[in-house]
């Protein structure tokens, strides 16, 4: 083949440490406009970002040039930064060190799409804690659970 060529959606999600300031919700939506320009400079292409004030999700197409965790590093790094800026209050903020990342369907794009999108609602419900679980169990991936939540 002379061409190399890929498609791989990518479902991310990560948390804020547990000791910084939660995302307020007049700031979420610059917050979400920011992180996906920042998955775009990484050549990635940014599909949906969403979440609330403690979590995001992102759902973008991967580089064929860059490897995953490239990506969430420039996300995560440049991200915490602006929003350090953002406000005093935000002076301490952080990320979590770790994330998930799932691949997804062509077939399921849509329902993802919609599923980040209506982030505020779904978690009227549930936790973020109870959302990350099922989707560790529905992807079949190993997990200490006395770690997976730990700074």
């Amino acid at each position: 083949m002379s061409q190399s060529l890929s498609k791989i959606y990518i479902h991310l999600i990560f948390h804020i440490k547990t000791t910084s300031p939660e995302i307020r919700d007049g700031e979420l939506e610059r917050v979400h406009s920011y992180i996906g320009q920042l998955v775009n400079t990484t050549g990635s292409h940014v599909i949906q970002v969403g979440g609330i004030g403690n979590h995001v999700h992102i759902l973008f197409l991967l580089s064929k040039n860059e490897s995953l965790s490239h990506v969430v590093e420039e996300v995560k790094r440049n991200s915490s930064r602006w929003i350090k800026n953002i406000a005093p209050c935000y002076r301490t903020f952080e990320w979590q060190s770790g994330y998930g990342a799932f691949s997804v369907s062509r077939s399921v794009v849509d329902k993802t799409l919609q599923y980040i999108k209506n982030q505020r609602a779904h978690h009227e419900k549930r936790t973020f804690r109870d959302e990350y679980i099922d989707f560790l169990k529905l992807y079949d991936v190993e997990y200490d659970e006395k770690y997976v939540f730990v700074d």
